[in-house]
């Protein structure tokens, strides 16, 4: 099981970016939809649980509360120069440029984009035979966040297990225009699974938000806690299993079977199971499983 599941919230469009999406990608489908009935005055959630290059993505749409920026993007390696004009193509369409594809120092074919529902992408060419994770979570520390990547890195590295830092890279004198800015490229692993993140070199007022945020499934209870400590350092943001770290970044810490306890069962099962959750901030499995009975 993918340990850390990248969530992505949409207003109502989460199926229709999600096969977009699918297209773009080799290993890539639709796994299911789901519809979570919610009280009011919330409105009903569209679950969309999906694949991209063999990864797994979970989307939703849920109401326009919060708006996709390029603080978090997905940075996809592409072994041929056809590849990456393909799927810059594609997302250019009704999208906005952010970086114009083209030979940087970094890299000799790159491109940075927001496509047309808001999700930010940066493609890079690699050489044939590139090895690693063909779509990367990557963060850009910005605002009031803008230079502690660094931090950023070292402490996800400590609080997940299987993890390691690749590299860090810092900015050249004067080659960022944000004074606050310090790394300019690092890469690393939290259970195996890909980021990189930077320090903006432009002054910006970019923030993290609950648009991307990142699941961590859990095997239990004191999985659950010990993560929950970990990370969840905003109270007013803590919701329904949800957290949000001393960086702005939003974290959704759940049980491993959380899709089947909020999707299987009776009608009567699930009402309960959602309304339980509606009402938690740490998620509690002990109270979960009892009002399942």
């Amino acid at each position: 099981m993918q340990k850390i599941v990248p969530h992505l919230w949409y207003d109502k469009e989460a199926k229709e970016a999600a096969l977009f999406y699918i297209s773009l990608f080799d290993q890539s489908k639709l796994v299911y939809t789901k519809t979570i009935k919610n009280p009011p005055p919330f409105c009903d959630s569209e679950i969309v649980d999906f694949e991209l290059a063999g990864l797994k993505f979970i989307a939703i749409s849920a109401g326009p509360y919060f708006k996709l920026n390029p603080t978090i993007s997905l940075t996809v390696a592409c072994t041929s120069v056809e590849e990456i004009d393909r799927i810059w193509n594609a997302l250019s369409e009704g999208g906005k440029e952010l970086m114009p594809i083209g030979e940087y120092l970094f890299c000799k074919r790159y491109g940075w984009i927001q496509d047309r529902y808001g999700l930010s992408w940066q493609l890079m060419l690699v050489e044939e035979g590139h090895k690693a994770q063909k779509i990367t979570t990557s963060l850009l520390f910005s605002d009031g966040v803008c230079g502690k990547a660094r931090e950023a890195v070292k402490y996800y590295t400590g609080v997940f297990k299987n993890s390691k830092i690749d590299t860090i890279s810092k900015y050249k004198k004067g080659e960022a225009l944000s004074s606050k800015a310090d790394v300019n490229y690092a890469a690393f692993e939290l259970e195996g699974y890909a980021f990189t993140a930077m320090d903006n070199g432009h002054d910006s007022d970019l923030t993290f938000n609950e648009a991307v945020s990142l699941i961590i499934n859990c095997d239990d209870q004191e999985e659950i806690d010990y993560f929950w400590d970990k990370l969840s350092a905003v109270p007013e943001a803590e919701n329904c299993g949800w957290c949000k770290d001393r960086f702005g970044v939003s974290w959704q810490v759940l049980p491993s079977n959380w899709e089947a306890l909020l999707f299987d069962g009776t009608e009567e099962q699930i009402q309960r199971v959602n309304e339980a959750v509606l009402n938690m901030k740490k998620l509690d499995l002990e109270v979960l499983r009892k009002v399942r009975l």
